[in-house]
């Protein structure tokens, strides 16, 4: 019997990677081979490169820009450069089934597989789906969707609605950890800050301008992106990271309320995880808008409130920061309808579905 391989691709930002985190342990216990193609110096490079028993393989990728730049009469070349070295990838590892995430490196990749004649199942986890999946629905087997909405959106018969997949790891959390790794105490409650993986300079200049006010009432931990700490600011009940892994767990289990992006992995981690959350969704200025429909379609069921960044003032934040600690029965409440149960298990089953047999 030939040794089972798996190749997980997708990237550019955490959203593009975490779930493809959550899976690959699960087929490892299973026996698989996991590759992984991912960019030269992106963050999942930095996500994937460390995990034992994963190969990872950089290529070269294009970038969406929402202006003009000399750098987008370049990118043709670059993903035909990667359709090449994905070519010689698969030939060489010969995955069974291929497993994308999304952002633009994915996309030579899926269009490899599919003249490698290898099946590729695509994870979409927006509310409507984004221009590098787009591209590369026309050589996928399945697309999977996070919200039932995003079905309108898939080619017909492709698309399955399985809810969104959340690290089981998260729920390990020990908030007497997560309160020490801050020097916290437990005599006032703990929001978490989060502006993505690249951090957000308009939600750190806002929480630090209010930490005076802030910090009379809650203890703020902030993840605040890569190279984004402002060491000059030592103030106990704040503690800054500019990004955490290992111990995410813990400062979750210690966290009462989220502020944070739209991202739709992340806040579906918020929901699985009981965090009422303040949703700071990028404005449709610097996206396509998909973290603005993600936020209302949460606000809709009683999970959020949305503050648009147009909008963020130093008393607006306080404003609705309050309004979320008033109402976080309420969400709570509308939260215990929610069940993540067996999305990972239903994933799993579709993806060797859809394995080539050889």
């Amino acid at each position: 019997m030939s040794q089972k391989r798996i190749l997980f691709t997708g990237g550019g930002t955490a959203g593009h990677v975490i779930v493809n985190l959550a899976l690959i342990p699960e087929f490892q216990k299973q026996g698989y081979e996991v590759d992984y193609i991912g960019s030269y110096e992106g963050i999942e490079k930095q996500l994937i490169e460390p995990l034992e028993g994963v190969t990872y393989y950089g290529i070269s990728t294009g970038k969406l820009r929402r202006y003009m730049s000399k750098e987008n009469l370049k990118d043709p070349f670059k993903v035909l450069k990667g359709l090449a070295q994905s070519l010689r990838i698969i030939s060489k590892r010969k995955p069974r089934v291929i497993f994308s995430k999304g952002g633009f490196v994915s996309v030579p990749v899926v269009m490899a597989a599919k003249l490698k004649r290898v099946p590729t199942i695509i994870h979409e986890s927006d509310y409507t789906p984004g221009l590098a999946n787009k591209l590369s629905f026309p050589f996928a087997k399945k697309i999977l969707a996070t919200f039932p909405e995003t079905m309108n959106h898939l080619p017909e018969g492709k698309g399955e609605f399985i809810g969104a997949v959340v690290r089981e790891e998260l729920f390990e959390g020990s908030r007497s950890k997560g309160l020490a790794l801050c020097s916290f105490h437990k005599q006032k409650p703990v929001i978490m800050v989060m502006g993505g993986s690249t951090g957000s300079k308009r939600i750190n200049d806002a929480v630090r301008d209010n930490l005076d006010e802030l910090l009379e009432q809650v203890q703020v931990i902030h993840i605040c992106g890569h190279q984004n700490k402002d060491d000059s600011i030592h103030r106990q009940g704040y503690a800054q990271f500019e990004y955490v892994n290992e111990e995410l767990k813990d400062l979750f289990a210690a966290t009462d309320y989220i502020v944070s992006r739209a991202g739709s992995n992340a806040i579906f981690e918020f929901l699985a995880l009981k965090k009422p959350m303040l949703l700071i969704p990028l404005s449709r200025k610097a996206s396509r808008g998909d973290q603005i429909l993600n936020a209302d379609s949460f606000v809709k069921q009683g999970y959020a409130i949305k503050l648009e960044e147009e909008e963020l003032t130093d008393e607006r934040l306080l404003k609705d920061l309050r309004q979320l600690m008033s109402e976080d029965a309420e969400i709570l409440e509308n939260m215990e309808s929610y069940q993540s149960e067996r999305t990972k298990e239903k994933v799993i089953d579709i993806i060797q579905e859809h394995e080539r047999n050889e």
